[in-house]
């Protein structure tokens, strides 16, 4: 059998679980005896969708299986049709789709989707902020763009759990630190931020909590050592990022969530080496950092402190 080569296209570049995805890309190939190219759409739908047609309709470039994660609101269904025809395998990461039976029933290739479980992520969340405040109070929360599926599932999961008297002042940046500065450094400029009280920040990435931490840190002197005694919470968790930012005090929690372009290409080429479709669809679950329990104790102590 020909060795077997895929193009795995990212969202961005800027991102470290994107990063990640990339890293754990490679090395899955590496172990797998495969060739993986990688690229970037840098937060562009249009951009990504005109990188994958042109992948998919020239015959030299073609490789045995397509693995993306969108930049935008959809997941491309007319070029998802196209690779199928093309006998390229197609697999959709981090986003719902609705076509995937439809290609399944109409192509022989691998066609399936493997997420993280956005919901549990925003549960988490959800549940982070209950330890954190046990009093209650107000948030300022960092979201993904609006038309990301990940976005309004994670957010939906953390409205789920989230205590009544925790009140949520959300605001929406593109998954990068620098997005996530600009957001907030606009904010910032508004009277009314000025006469908000903010007790504790939650983004949905790791990068874009970071961002938020910049635009802090650049408020005028009089003002800056109150918001940077402000809690941040982020999502992604990665070792080197997330982790140690928690681990250092940068963040207060963060959830890891795990790279899984990896998984999808472990489950391509077992589907074409051994001609087997692989189930439609695949979740893997996050996890707190630190766990739940041990944030609720610093909850606690700081409850006490106040008191």
């Amino acid at each position: 059998m020909k060795r077997l080569s895929f193009l795995v296209s990212l969202t961005n570049n800027d991102n470290d679980y994107q990063q990640e995805q990339a890293a754990a890309a490679e090395k899955a190939a590496r172990r797998l005896g495969v060739d993986v190219k990688i690229i970037h759409a840098n937060n562009d739908a249009v951009a990504q969708s005109q990188q994958l047609l042109h992948y998919v309709q020239e015959s030299a470039l073609r490789p045995d299986g397509i693995l993306f994660e969108p930049a935008g609101g959809t997941a491309f269904p007319q070029v998802a049709r196209a690779a199928a025809a093309a006998g390229i395998g197609w697999v959709v990461l981090n986003h719902e789709v609705d076509y995937i039976l439809e290609l399944r029933r109409l192509y022989k290739v691998p066609v399936f989707t493997i997420s993280s479980n956005h919901e549990e992520i925003g549960k988490i969340q959800g549940k982070q902020f209950a330890a954190l405040l046990p009093n209650g109070g107000r948030i300022l929360y960092i979201e993904g763009p609006a038309n990301s599926s990940a976005a309004k599932e994670r957010t939906a999961g953390m409205n789920r759990t989230k205590p009544a008297n925790i009140i949520v002042k959300s605001m929406r940046a593109n998954w990068t630190e620098e997005s996530a500065y600009k957001t907030v450094s606009s904010w910032l400029r508004l009277q009314t931020s000025q006469e908000s009280h903010i007790d504790l920040v939650g983004a949905q990435d790791d990068s874009m909590a970071v961002g938020a931490r910049k635009a802090f840190s650049e408020i005028p002197e009089n003002e800056r050592a109150r918001w940077m005694k402000i809690p941040i919470t982020g999502c992604d968790g990665m070792p080197k990022t997330g982790q140690a930012w928690v681990r250092n005090g940068t963040l207060a929690a963060t959830i890891f969530i795990r790279p899984n372009t990896d998984l999808a290409i472990e489950m391509l080429v077992d589907a074409l080496k051994n001609g087997v479709q692989p189930p439609e669809s695949k979740v893997t679950e996050p996890e707190s950092v630190p766990l739940l329990a041990d944030l609720a104790a610093v909850g606690k102590l700081t409850k006490a402190a106040k008191v």
